[in-house]
């Protein structure tokens, strides 16, 4: 049974509710299956439909299009773009026309979410925006159109919560689940000892991300970075995480390199977290397992890589001057991160490298990083469905 976070709830009696959610991709799948979870906590009797993935479907929602739908779509993707466009009309006109929901919970992908959102709310049907888009750092005009869309925002990080508290938008800071299932003080030697890793080496985790993308664009980066390490120090070993079998075989393609030649590095595929658990820095892209690394208190230098077009263009509507999320959490920047131009492997390999050789500034990397999982650690679901509960039952906190 979910832990609750029970500030003026109860389950309760009445006739069953009808819950819409949209989440997508892996990530919001997630959040997505531990919010439905805690609901039925509290809701019983309701019923949940939508777009899921594999965890949503198994804790009981009704799936009406494939979360491939939602997928990241790019400009150029005018097929997608399309699907995606006929996806959210189909979804609309069932939600206004056909069932009726007692409230709609978008979960991240905002680009489409926060569309079907505007729709639902102009016929008067409560919506939630569960993740908020990156508009704290950068495209910060799009906030009016989330004062259009969304009754309440869900924030996963404290910062996110002061700016829409400034945006005069209805917000809750609801602290991120990964604190719950992320192992907090992780023994490293019993992760070595899982993945087969030396024991007597320093471990050097290489996340290079889990879109084709990203791969594409960080393959090479991350394979020079480790031979430029590892011909500064012997003493090193090497373990690549991939998110599958395709990933891994497009890396090592894109460098036209063949694994097995190097008894340094280790391969494996959906044991990222396990692989960071092992070690002792992380090279990571942008992203979630940025936060994970965090959580598992493991130093790490961040890095990410774009078309020349995307990073022109997000230069142009940034307004931030640190991209990871731990730098963002702590206030400062606590580890170091390398976008675009100064991605290279050079600037990577000699950051790797302080952060293994000068212990002081380990340990502080390390309590800082211990410091954004206190931080974080907010009650994640349960707070979340809180909040829904409430809202569906015209309460206020």
């Amino acid at each position: 049974m979910p832990q609750r976070f029970t500030k003026n709830v109860s389950a309760r009696k009445g006739p069953a509710k009808h819950i819409a959610i949209v989440a997508g991709e892996h990530s919001g799948d997630l959040l997505g299956s531990r919010l439905i979870d805690n609901l039925k906590v509290l809701l019983p009797d309701a019923s949940f439909e939508g777009i899921g993935g594999p965890l949503m479907i198994k804790s009981g929602l009704n799936s009406l299009h494939p979360i491939e739908n939602l997928s990241v779509i790019g400009l150029s993707d005018i097929k997608k773009i399309i699907n995606a466009y006929h996806t959210r009309n189909s979804l609309a006109h069932h939600f206004i026309n056909i069932k009726r929901p007692d409230i709609f919970i978008g979960i991240d992908v905002p680009d489409f979410n926060l569309g079907l959102e505007e729709k639902l709310k102009n016929k008067g049907i409560k919506t939630v925006q569960y993740v908020s888009p990156q508009v704290w750092a950068w495209r910060g005009y799009r906030v009016k159109k989330i004062h259009r869309a969304v009754d309440h925002m869900l924030t996963l990080f404290p910062f996110e919560e002061k700016y829409y508290k400034e945006q005069s938008l209805p917000v809750t800071c609801v602290g991120h689940p990964l604190t719950g299932i992320i192992e907090e003080n992780a023994e490293q030697s019993k992760y070595r000892s899982a993945l087969s890793l030396p024991d007597t080496k320093k471990i050097i985790a290489l996340l290079p991300g889990s879109r084709n993308n990203e791969i594409k664009r960080h393959a090479e980066l991350f394979y020079n970075t480790s031979r430029l390490l590892s011909a500064k120090d012997k003493n090193l070993h090497f373990v690549i995480a991939f998110v599958n079998e395709e990933s891994k075989k497009q890396f090592w393609t894109k460098i036209d390199k063949n694994e097995s030649d190097y008894s340094d590095i280790t391969c494996v595929t959906g044991m990222a977290r396990d692989a960071m658990a092992a070690s002792d820095v992380v090279l990571v892209s942008s992203g979630t397992a940025t936060l994970e690394a965090a959580l598992l208190a493991r130093p790490m230098v961040v890095t990410y890589k774009v078309s020349s077009l995307s990073y022109h263009l997000f230069k142009y509507m940034t307004h931030v001057n640190m991209f990871a999320l731990a730098n963002h959490i702590y206030g400062e920047k606590l580890v170091p991160e390398f976008i675009q131009h100064d991605a290279t492997p050079d600037n990577l390999a000699s950051s790797i490298l302080n952060i293994l050789q000068d212990k002081k500034e380990y340990s502080r990397v390390v309590d800082g990083l211990k410091e954004v999982r206190v931080t974080l650690n907010n009650a994640g679901n349960t707070k979340a469905a809180d909040v829904i509960f409430n809202m569906i039952n015209n309460k206020t906190e």
